[in-house]
C-alpha cells in the first residue's frame, strides 16, 4: 500500500513538472512573440528563442520533479524532459497535420529536452 502511495507522489510530481514547463513555455513563447511584433527580430533569433524555451523549461520542469522524489532524480528529470518533448510533438502534429521537423532536428529536440530535464532533476 506505501509503495503504491511513493509511485502516486512521484507521478503527481511528474505531472506538476509538466504543468510548470508548460506554463513557464507559455510565457517564454508569449514575449518572444512580443519581441517579434516589436523588434522584427530574423528566424536564427527566434529559433534560438525556441531552443532555449525547450532548455529552461525542461530544466525547470525536472528541477521540480527532483525536489519532489528522493531517489534517483536525474532518472526522474529524464521523464520529465521527453514527457514535455512527447506532448510538444504531439500537439505539434495536431496543428500541422504534417511532421513537425525533419528527423535530425527532431533527434536533437528530443535530446536537448531530455538532457536538460535530466539536469534540473540532477541539480535539484
Amino acid at each position: 500500500m506505501e509503495k503504491a502511495f511513493r509511485q502516486n507522489t512521484k507521478m503527481f510530481a511528474l505531472l506538476k513538472g509538466l504543468l510548470f514547463s508548460y506554463i513557464i513555455t507559455a510565457f517564454i513563447l508569449l514575449l518572444l512573440s512580443f519581441l517579434m511584433l516589436k523588434l522584427d527580430l530574423s528566424s536564427t533569433v527566434i529559433s534560438g528563442g525556441i531552443i532555449f524555451t525547450y532548455i529552461v523549461s525542461s530544466f525547470i520542469g525536472g528541477f521540480i520533479v527532483g525536489k519532489k522524489v528522493e531517489q534517483r532524480k536525474f532518472i526522474w528529470g529524464l521523464f520529465m524532459g521527453i514527457a514535455y518533448f512527447i506532448i510538444i510533438m504531439l500537439v505539434s502534429l495536431m496543428m500541422n497535420r504534417v511532421s513537425p521537423l525533419p528527423l535530425g532536428s527532431l533527434l536533437t529536440t528530443f535530446i536537448i529536452c531530455g538532457m536538460s530535464g535530466m539536469l534540473g532533476g540532477m541539480i535539484s
